[in-house]
């Protein structure tokens, strides 16, 4: 009994792996064709930029891909059928791009613009094709409506917007569209509110709240459950994490993230949630930090 005990132990544990090269935060990340990507950020002097990374959790290695043809920070990624999409976040100028970039696993595209600019918002990808910019900051102000990207006909369209908030997270599972927590504006705003798409009514209903509020936080969608990791608060940086069964309607707890970080990438890739970069403590911190679990 003993032995079984240690070995569920074991199992749930998050595990590090190489650290990014370059330490950054509010970084955009996704999985692309058995990596992990990561695309932009803060870098450790406050400067944003356009660096790419690619990790192979098979290798534990990192390597340089080209970087985003514009220097960014807080944008949101997602990837669909081995292409990477990148779109917003803030500019040299500190103000939200109006810009969207693909990136096929060779070189960076300019895609059309979107309605509106954005950063700090998230992004999910649905298995019908479509790009969804959920939440963030235009250049007036919290985004009252979600962006969607048609990657058939390349045509960019609104419907409603989540309960307006940035530095969210956003998933898609089962072709549902998932918005968790995030905040309306400092670290003293936090949110719990958990919000789900349906893209057929174009309506947006909530569901129950993450237990701990988090702004600056990432999530991802496995085995049938969206897994909420990182944030910041006045006290410090967040590392309890928390799963949401969707069928059962039913938070519960993971073991913390062992580096407790804000303006992290959160992906799921090979059976695992990983967590890359982000900042340690509240404010521009960074970090080159590479954990994983695997979600019992």
């Amino acid at each position: 009994m003993t032995r079984l005990i240690a070995v569920l132990v074991v199992a749930v544990a998050w595990t590090a792996g190489t650290p990014l090269a370059e330490r950054r935060t509010e970084v955009a990340a996704a999985p692309l064709r058995g990596e992990l990507v990561v695309v932009g950020g803060l870098r450790e002097d406050g400067s944003n930029t356009g660096r790419t990374d690619a990790y192979s959790p098979k290798r534990d290695a990192w390597r340089r891909l080209p970087n985003l043809p514009l220097a960014v920070e807080h944008a949101a990624g997602a990837s669909y059928r081995g292409r990477l999409f990148v779109v917003g976040g803030y500019g040299a100028d500190r103000r939200p791009v109006r810009a969207a970039f693909v990136f096929d696993g060779r070189s960076w595209r300019r895609l059309p613009d979107p309605p509106e600019a954005r950063a700090a918002a998230a992004a999910a990808m649905t298995a019908a094709g479509k790009l969804y910019i959920v939440g963030g900051r235009s250049a007036s102000g919290l985004a009252v409506t979600t962006l969607v990207l048609d990657l058939r006909t390349r045509r960019w369209s609104r419907l409603a917007g989540t309960t307006p908030r940035e530095h969210l997270a956003a998933t898609a599972l089962g072709g549902l569209v998932y918005a968790i927590a995030g905040r309306r504006a400092g670290i003293d705003t936090n949110l719990r509110t958990v919000e789900v798409l349906d893209p057929r009514t174009r309506r947006w209903s909530k569901l129950p709240s993450v237990p701990t509020s988090r702004g600056g936080t990432g999530a991802a969608a496995i085995a049938g459950r969206i897994v909420s990791v990182g944030g910041e608060e006045p006290r410090g940086t967040i590392a309890d994490v928390w799963a949401y069964d969707v069928r059962a309607r039913r938070w519960s707890r993971l073991p913390d993230l062992p580096t407790p970080r804000h303006g992290l990438g959160v992906v799921a890739l090979g059976g695992r949630i990983w967590a890359v970069a982000g900042g340690p403590r509240p404010g521009v911190t960074v970090s080159g930090a590479v954990e994983s679990l695997v979600v019992p």
